[in-house]
């Protein structure tokens, strides 16, 4: 599921340091935070996961970029279950589309009504006018005759629009990978966190969670539960501020050795610029503790809320500079189009695409593979 570069793992790990007293946040970090910053809750060591074992450094002569999962092996059955499971969230959407090319043939009419069932599926304007005249060249190359050949033409179209978003989210190339989430109350910001550390603790890289969320104490509570669930560690605080925790998590991480270093931030509307400016302050002092951090950004968001979730990842990018999207709750929804929106207006990899509450609901994202779910 993940690219793995420059981890060494010819020799066995150093043990764990011992936790070191709770770090003094600078003065100029956050004013308006005591010296006397969180203690790091520890919890019972991650367990090496047997059957996965990271590329090891012997394999240097292989090319730099690892080719992002699945590979064009066989599908394993796990995966497969998956995609059946894309196909039946994204029926909604896919069926409104489907519908277009049950005619004779292949006139103006049928363009004009693929145009409306784009947009009714939150395509957004600019990916559909792309979509319509690549498809349009393609019929025209391939001399297609029956409208049956056009949804397969279009399955390419859409597949060459989402290219840019599939990426491998990497880890390894800092130690600690330190990863700042933010994301509107109620898009599964820290559910998908909890998933994301469940793969992380699995691929054998020792992670440790910050609990930013200080204002929203089943937030806490929430994701204290994954970190038992996971067997990570966790910084947390009850109404403490929020830059303060993910500046001593880092510095925890760091001295602990951890691999990944996850803070979960507070929901914030991107309409609520004074809760805005608070995140542009944790993402400040998350640098102040690790010059190079935060080397990754992800927004959560909902895939259920078709052109909002653009407008969200417009304003978060805007504030932050997002590194990568976490795209959920695409089962049911008939608005599964908003990726071709955001892949033609704000190309942001999709590291990962959800369609359940289930661990395994969470998976890497594959242009031509929720084309094909999408369309045919």
């Amino acid at each position: 599921m993940f690219s793995f570069f420059k981890k060494k793992f010819g020799s066995a790990p150093a043990a764990p340091e011992a936790a070191p007293a709770a770090p003094v946040v600078p003065a100029d970090v956050v004013a308006d935070v005591s010296a006397d910053l969180p203690a790091v809750q520890a919890a019972p060591a991650i367990a090496a996961v047997p059957g996965l074992v990271p590329p090891a450094e012997a394999h240097a002569d292989m090319p730099a970029q690892a080719p992002a999962w699945p590979h064009e092996a066989p599908v394993p059955l796990p995966r497969k279950s998956w995609l059946d499971k894309l196909k039946t969230g994204l029926r909604k959407t896919g069926a409104s589309i489907a519908q277009v090319f049950t005619g004779t043939q292949i006139d103006d009419a049928l363009y004009e009504e693929l145009e409306a069932a784009l947009l009714m599926a939150d395509a957004g304007v600019r990916a559909t006018e792309f979509l319509l005249e690549d498809l349009k060249r393609r019929v025209k190359e391939a001399k297609a005759t029956e409208p049956a050949a056009v949804r397969g033409l279009l399955v390419e179209s859409l597949t060459a629009l989402l290219s840019p978003l599939e990426k491998s989210l990497t880890v390894g190339e800092h130690t600690p990978t330190v990863m700042m989430v933010v994301g509107v109350n109620g898009a599964g910001k820290t559910t998908s966190i909890g998933k994301l550390t469940r793969h992380l603790a699995e691929a054998d890289q020792r992670v440790l969670l910050a609990a930013a969320d200080t204002f929203r104490a089943a937030a806490r509570e929430q994701l204290s539960v994954w970190a038992d669930r996971t067997q990570v560690e966790i910084v947390s605080q009850e109404g403490g501020d929020p830059a303060a925790v993910t500046f001593d998590s880092v510095v925890a991480g760091r001295a602990r050795g951890c691999d990944v270093v996850i803070a979960d931030t507070a929901g914030r509307l991107p309409t609520q610029l004074h809760l805005m400016e608070e995140l542009k302050k944790i993402r400040r002092v998350i640098a102040k503790a690790e010059a190079t951090a935060p080397h990754e950004v992800l927004l959560v968001v909902d895939g259920n809320t078709g052109q909002n979730a653009l407008t969200q990842v417009r304003a978060f990018d805007d504030a932050l500079g997002l590194t990568g999207l976490i795209v959920t709750k695409l089962d049911g929804t008939a608005k599964g189009g908003v990726l071709a929106a955001i892949a033609r207006e704000r190309p942001i990899p999709v590291y990962f695409i959800g369609v359940g509450e289930k661990l395994e609901d969470l998976q890497t994202f594959s242009a031509r593979e929720f084309a094909q779910a999408l369309l045919e």
